[in-house]
């Protein structure tokens, strides 16, 4: 069976994401100075991709 058309994708798109995972989010908040080790990974404070 085929995937539909619609479904399929083109690759990276390769705009910026407005949403960051958080992983990434943490990566941010340590190269900013902002993390603080042995700070648990929830209710992490919103931030901006650069």
């Amino acid at each position: 069976m085929s995937q539909h058309r619609s479904l399929k994708t083109a690759g990276s798109v390769g705009t910026k994401r407005s949403v960051l995972k958080r992983g990434e989010r943490i990566k941010l908040l340590k190269s900013r100075g902002q993390w603080q080790e042995g700070r648990l990974p929830t209710n992490l404070p919103k931030t901006k991709p650069e």
